[in-house]
């Protein structure tokens, strides 16, 4: 059943990005473009509701800071997620990462339904750390939550689809200061003190089609409601004619470019971590279950690494024994170096015994290539908020 769900998952990720032809792919297309205005004036909708305050947004007393971004998947939320909540917490705030745990494996239904419908005394979410240790695997996690978990000591991180209701959580039972919501952009029940949209240089808006047709969850004129935009994956000096398409629908907003820098190759079984010099000449596999194998595969090349054999699967592909053993075969026959993989893919690897070709998954880290002074202003807001001047008084 998953991998059926997976295949139909991915050939229509394919016909949306033009890589299927024919025509049933071209009538596809022509329908879901067509459904694609329909999401339009929902999505517009919904944001003019949330205006009018007919649909209302919580406020917790609490700081809540949203990363998120505009299109699905592949802008390296996560990373960027990480940095945050490092420096907020150096900063003194106490941080939980509030997550919806995207392709989690659910509880039961029974328990779904009485959580949704418990008392607030009652509730509580999945809790994948508590600060001090990790209380939940990857399955039951999600792939983005634990490896926060696993990245940040200190920093709490909950999951539920109800980020209210784990917030509040956060708020009243583990003593937080400071919610940070994971691909909270598109989640408006809770209100937001800053929003930060990340915008991946590579395929700033997708494909330019808003779902189901293209990959863009809200139109590109929704960017206005950014505080802080993060340019991801950039190089320097290459981004002048997106930061002038930015500023045609946010003039406002500071804009940070960075980029995903590797800092080393760390084993998925084990501590053994070497340095990226490693990979300069050595013949490896590449093995990913990602949005953008692109961006991946080509860091291994730009390391120095020559790629023989790739294997991708669709986005967060729950990996099995046979799938890993019979890529690990393949790479042995072709007596190379290494496999390498992704951070966020290592979590769903299954735990093998023995492995005649080395695994290994490349750590990275956001790296601020300009936009420092914005970056320290937006943290130094967070952590040290100014108080309210109080309005002059006229005798």
């Amino acid at each position: 059943m998953r991998r059926w769900l997976e295949q139909i998952e991915q050939f229509a990720i394919d016909v949306i990005l033009e890589r299927r032809y024919g025509k049933r792919a071209a009538i596809l297309r022509w329908l879901l473009h067509l459904l694609s205005f329909g999401y339009l004036g929902a999505v517009q909708m919904r944001l003019l509701l949330y205006r009018k305050r007919i649909l209302r947004e919580r406020q917790l007393g609490c700081l809540v800071v949203s990363i998120g971004n505009l299109t699905v998947g592949g802008t390296g939320k996560t990373p960027v997620v990480e940095k945050f909540a490092r420096a907020l917490q150096a900063g003194g705030r106490r941080v939980a990462i509030l997550s919806r745990g995207y392709k989690s494996k659910q509880p039961p239904l029974l328990r779904r339904i009485s959580r949704k419908f418990a008392l607030e005394k009652n509730y509580k979410p999945r809790i994948v750390s508590d600060g001090r240790s990790i209380l939940l695997d990857s399955r039951t996690a999600g792939d983005e939550p634990y490896m926060l978990a696993v990245n940040l000591k200190d920093v709490i991180v909950l999951v539920d689809k109800d980020r209210v209701k784990s917030g509040l959580y956060a708020i009243d039972k583990m003593n937080v200061d400071t919610l940070v919501l994971d691909d909270g952009l598109q989640y408006l029940h809770l209100k937001h003190r800053l929003d930060i949209v990340l915008i991946d240089r590579q395929a700033p808006f997708g494909n330019e089609y808003l779902l189901p047709r293209g990959t863009l969850r809200e139109p590109p004129g929704n960017l206005k409601r950014a505080s802080y935009i993060f340019i991801t994956k950039t190089t320097p000096g290459g981004n002048a004619e997106l930061i002038e398409r930015i500023r045609k629908y946010n003039r406002t907003a500071e804009i940070i470019e960075c980029v995903h820098r590797p800092l080393y190759l760390q084993h998925v079984y084990n501590d053994e971590q070497l340095p990226l010099d490693y990979l300069h000449g050595r013949y490896v596999g590449a093995l990913s279950a990602i949005a953008a194998p692109d961006s991946f595969e080509q860091a291994l090349v730009n390391l120095g690494a020559k790629i023989e054999v790739a294997r991708h699967f669709a986005d967060h592909h729950r990996f099995s024994d046979k799938e890993i053993l019979h890529f690990i075969n393949r790479c042995a026959r072709r007596d190379l170096d290494a496999v390498i993989t992704t951070e966020k893919d290592s979590v769903r690897l299954p735990r093998l015994e023995k492995l005649d070709v080395p695994m290994y998954f490349l750590r990275v880290e956001i790296e601020i290539l300009s936009g420092h002074e914005s970056w320290q202003h937006c943290v130094d807001r967070i952590c040290n908020p100014q108080p309210l001047t109080p309005p002059e008084r006229f005798f």
